[in-house]
């Protein structure tokens, strides 16, 4: 039976769902969701980031999304490949993978018992900008998206660049993405956080050696050195 219009749900939250992609990755979600939602299903919104969930967004996740909720939606919060409590990589902003890796989240979500099949997306700026991206795809179940602060014309009016120039804001900003991205899962959440981590970070490194050694600044034995795999 539907609740009155003006009937606030109770909410339940589930802090780490896994939903598998394709290629074995183990994406992990927060969850909320109305108590009753498996008799009234209900629509739901969906926020997908890179900005750590259990931490990175945390304050304004927890002002959010319980709102949503307890007017009738659900809401999930995912952590992109390879942030926060997500497994793999994650090689630069709006790939393929990323939008691929949406599209099949928008569709396990659409399929959940408590949903209605309807799916939106929503947030401010990475969150936006995805959120357009993905539209274009039009999986079918998407039905809106809330897009803050982003843009169609990533050359004309972003934080890398506005009107074709590159702004030095891109210099902070790919700091603060390294900060993010290279921190571990949370230990509360697994056990065994440490090994898939410590395989990333060795992987992020290499990354960069071609360019280190082509200016001399860091040798092969040097990085690898640098790991520590062991104390983590």
């Amino acid at each position: 039976m539907t609740p009155p219009a003006n009937t606030l749900r109770d909410i339940e939250d589930l802090p780490d769902i896994g939903i598998e992609m394709p290629d074995v990755c183990r994406l992990s979600a927060r969850e909320w969701c109305p108590r009753d939602a498996l008799e009234d299903p209900v629509p739901a919104v969906l926020e997908f980031l890179p900005y750590r969930k259990r931490d990175g967004t945390l304050v304004r996740d927890a002002l959010t999304h319980p709102r949503i909720v307890q007017h009738g939606h659900a809401c999930i919060r995912v952590d992109m490949h390879g942030n926060g409590d997500s497994v793999s990589l994650m090689e630069d902003e709006y790939t393929h993978q990323e939008l691929d890796d949406a599209v099949k989240t928008i569709q396990w979500v659409a399929q959940q018992p408590w949903c209605t099949s309807a799916v939106g997306m929503m947030r401010i700026s990475w969150g936006g900008f995805n959120a357009l991206q993905v539209a274009v795809l039009q999986p079918e179940p998407l039905k809106a998206i809330i897009t803050l602060c982003s843009t169609a014309d990533r050359f004309a009016d972003d934080i890398h660049y506005k009107g074709g120039c590159l702004l030095n804001e891109n210099f902070g900003w790919g700091a603060t993405m390294w900060s993010y991205s290279s921190r571990p899962p949370a230990p509360a959440l697994r056990s065994n956080w440490r090994e898939p981590w410590a395989d990333a970070t060795t992987f992020y490194l290499r990354a960069k050696l071609d360019a280190y050694e082509g200016e001399n600044l860091i040798s092969t034995k040097e990085l690898e050195d640098s790991i520590p795999r062991d104390q983590v």
